[in-house]
């Protein structure tokens, strides 16, 4: 449709569509640049002249501007999630679709309400989570008693982790109890192995979180302070609760430390 031809209404839909995007990459974890990209591309696409966004860590407010200059303004609120690319990947696959063909407002709107996020099976998440841990303990010298009790306390950690996120515990609550239940269960690496604190260490690693810290620095990088601010603070919050639970289990178990 020509931009000439917009009615407001219509304007309305396609704002509401490429909103709809935008908190979809937002919420699963994609960098503010590309998001930005995504929206404009896919506001030229369908046919409006321009797209202004506004990110927080919590809200998206985004612009559509017609070459009448008749403008439409609309707000989301973001909710975490957790970071799944196939998502963002969608959505960038809907974005190159729409420059392709002439989806139409309406049509966007209906193939994002259809994007869901594609997740692996649970039982092989906490089988890869195990051994990768399991493995990374090995590395740093870990002995085969300490190698397969990181592989057994990461696991159930993970197991612990996915029940809490489904129970939808806020995610500092279920960093401090994922890793308050890890430190406990890789403590029995003392009674087998003579390299238990590698055991412990190793055991916690799936609470790392990489994925806000790069993209916290990727926004800062690249302009985004807000964004990268946000996003770096949440980073650093589910860190200290890791460290709040090792130190919790290290306070019932009388441990020293690693």
């Amino acid at each position: 449709m020509s931009n000439l031809t917009l009615t407001y209404q219509y304007q309305t839909k396609i704002t509401q569509a490429i909103i709809r995007a935008a908190v979809l990459m937002l919420e699963y974890g994609a960098e503010s640049k590309l998001i930005e990209q995504t929206t404009k591309r896919m506001g030229k696409a369908l046919g409006v002249k321009s797209v202004e966004i506004s990110l927080i860590p919590s809200a998206i407010v985004l612009t559509t501007l017609s070459n009448t200059n008749q403008s439409v303004t609309t707000t989301r609120q973001a909710h975490h999630k957790p970071i799944n690319m196939s998502i963002v990947y969608d959505v960038q696959r809907l974005c190159i679709d729409l420059e392709k063909f002439e989806l139409g407002a309406e049509k966007t709107i209906l193939l994002l309400k259809q994007i869901k996020p594609n997740y692996y099976n649970k039982w092989l998440i906490i089988f890869m989570i195990g051994l990768s841990c399991a493995s990374f303990a090995y590395l740093r010298g870990a002995d085969w008693p300490a190698f397969a009790v990181t592989f057994v306390a990461s696991s159930i950690a993970m197991f612990i982790r996915q029940q809490l996120a489904k129970h939808k515990f806020i995610l500092i609550i279920t960093f401090a109890t994922t890793a308050f239940f890890a430190t406990l269960i890789a403590s029995l690496a003392s009674q087998v192995s003579s390299t238990a604190n590698i055991a412990l260490s190793a055991s916690v690693l799936l609470l790392v979180p990489g994925f806000p810290f790069i993209n916290s620095f990727l926004d800062a990088v690249k302009g985004y302070l807000s964004m990268g601010w946000g996003r770096w603070m949440q980073a650093t919050l589910l860190t200290l609760a890791t460290s709040m639970g090792i130190i919790f289990a290290m306070a019932v178990l009388n441990m020293k430390g690693w």
